[in-house]
């Protein structure tokens, strides 16, 4: 199999970016990680990247011009696929049409529900029965482009935001790669 060469976004823990760097190790995985782009220079998640031995950047989302450089360092690395593993930061519709298609997010919601930020608090505020997670297509519209695959967890009463957020993150971590899966018609 000629794996893809592929590029995660993190912003923070990087739990789904170790949990992707583990399949990609698998010769029968479509990826293969060969960068990790961080707008955070604190990220925990660097550290999985430094772990093992994947060249990581750190951008400046302030910069006018730091996706000029994001798309410079995307061509030198031979990116094909991007996957956004909990980053932070809108790209602009110019930089995702450049990437069409190419470029896929987890998002911790049953999407069209709870777009954007604060989704285990709106969830259990709004008292609903289920939550979960999507791996979705990104688009120039937050967290609307077409649905890949979802998975459906059972909110139970004593859940708060940091339990619902630990049972869907499991969840996370098993959509993800079933998803790229998917993507490859694998």
């Amino acid at each position: 199999m000629v794996k893809k060469n592929a590029c995660i976004f993190i912003s923070g823990a990087g739990s789904n970016l170790n949990n992707l760097i583990l399949r990609s190790r698998d010769y029968t995985f479509p990826i293969n990680i060969k960068l990790v782009i961080s707008n955070n220079s604190r990220a925990k998640g660097l550290n999985y990247a430094k772990k093992n031995l994947i060249p990581y950047k750190i951008i400046n989302t302030h910069s006018r011009d730091f996706e000029h450089k994001l798309l410079k360092d995307l061509k030198r690395y031979n990116i094909s696929i991007i996957c956004l593993a909990g980053y932070m930061r809108i790209l602009s519709k110019n930089f995702i049409k450049k990437f069409k298609g190419k470029i896929l997010n987890i998002h911790p919601s049953l999407l069209p529900k709870y777009k954007g930020l604060n989704t285990h608090q709106r969830v259990l505020n709004n008292k609903e029965k289920y939550s979960g997670c999507t791996v979705h297509f990104v688009n120039a519209r937050l967290d609307s482009g077409k649905i890949i695959l979802q998975k459906k967890v059972k909110i139970s009463k004593k859940d708060t935001e940091i339990s619902l957020a630990k049972k869907i993150l499991v969840q996370e971590h098993k959509l993800y790669p079933k998803a790229i899966l998917k993507v490859f018609n694998l």
